[in-house]
């Protein structure tokens, strides 16, 4: 679902990409409607960054992500299977199994899940 970022979406895309100087996809031009797939595919170099970037969020930040995965607000569509691994491990370690598995169903949904 697209959405215009809020300031709270902002700052946790900051914390995730810290190197972005502004909030538009350098290719197409477009404002980024989502905060994971252009962490996940303009701003990490492998799986192994996105990991590493993720650890830049607090549970608090965590929480808000699954929220919006969760009510569809944030998108998960593009994102590589690597990258959306890396994040369901995150969010057990920090949150809970219950969230992550929550992630998953909606990654499963999105159609971009191939396991």
């Amino acid at each position: 679902m697209a959405r215009d970022l809020s300031e709270r979406d902002i700052e946790i895309f900051k914390k995730l990409a810290p190197e972005c100087a502004a909030m538009t996809c350098g290719g197409s031009g477009h404002a980024f409607q989502s905060i994971l797939p252009p962490v996940s595919n303009h701003f990490a170099d492998s799986a192994e960054d996105f990991e590493r970037r993720l650890r830049a969020l607090d549970g608090e930040d965590l929480q808000y992500l699954v929220d919006r995965i969760v009510d569809g607000s944030e998108s998960l569509g593009c994102i590589p299977d690597e990258d959306m691994e890396s994040l369901a491990r995150r969010i057990r370690v920090v949150l809970s199994d219950d969230a992550a598995e929550a992630v998953l169903v909606r990654y499963g949904e999105s159609g971009a899940r191939s396991w």
